[in-house]
């Protein structure tokens, strides 16, 4: 048997409440997935403070022996698997984990719960990694490079990628027909190009009418307003 102190991350940032799910994290597009998730599962759980800014934080010995990628978030549940306390990192998993965990958000089976795994794999393998290029080099150091050519790559790979969401949301308020996962990944990136990018014109998201609709009724849910702010400074 093994428990929360077998985790060095524990040391570091204490549990208050040993028998609750452990989240490390910061209010980014990636550590909100996380907590919109199990404030819509109505899950227990401590949140620490991870700063990605701060090397004493994300790369220290105690944070890397949870995540080695030294990204956030991650977590710990208590009760996981047959009852033994497991440890997570990786949005998809964490999010695929806490469906399977709850049953809420995820299909069980079938076709249904495939089509959402795949819009979920979307996110990780495009729009993540095209979004945040667009946020370096709009409105981080990379907006000091003199070279238009990479800044010009990644607005139009965004605009694509919003392409494709807005032509799928043709008729539906969700992704896949039903609010899922993989809403829960897509929307706090879609949203961040609006308030934390400011790149709402470079990218095309003013123009898109079904997916700026789809932000807001994303927003308006209030499990999603209370997990904006989970890990908040």
């Amino acid at each position: 048997m093994s428990t929360l102190s077998d985790f060095p991350i524990t040391r570091r940032w204490p549990p208050v409440r040993p028998d609750v799910i452990q989240l490390y994290t910061l209010n980014t597009p990636n550590g909100i997935k996380t907590s919109v998730m199990l404030e819509e599962c109505g899950l227990d759980y401590d949140a620490h403070h991870i700063s990605i800014g701060n090397p004493e934080d994300q790369y220290t010995p105690e944070f890397l022996s949870l995540n080695p990628n030294n990204k956030i978030p991650a977590m710990i549940d208590p009760n996981g698997p047959d009852g033994q306390p497991i440890g997570l990192f990786e949005t998809g998993a964490m999010l695929i984990y806490l469906g399977d965990k709850t049953g809420k958000f995820l299909p069980l089976e079938g076709a249904a719960r495939y089509h959402t795994l795949q819009w979920l794999m979307w996110q990780m393998g495009g729009v993540g990694p095209m979004f945040g290029q667009v946020g370096f080099f709009h409105r981080y150091k990379g907006k000091e490079i003199e070279d238009p050519r990479p800044r010009t790559r990644y607005y139009n790979e965004a605009r694509r990628l919003l392409g494709v969401l807005d032509r799928q949301l043709i008729g539906k308020e969700w992704i896949t027909g039903e609010y899922s996962i993989a809403d829960m990944a897509i929307a706090p990136w879609v949203r961040t190009l609006r308030t934390s990018y400011d790149a709402e014109v470079e990218t095309g998201l003013a123009e898109m009418a079904n997916v700026q609709a789809y932000l807001e009724r994303f927003l308006a849910r209030p499990a999603v307003q209370r997990g904006l702010v989970v890990g908040a400074a």
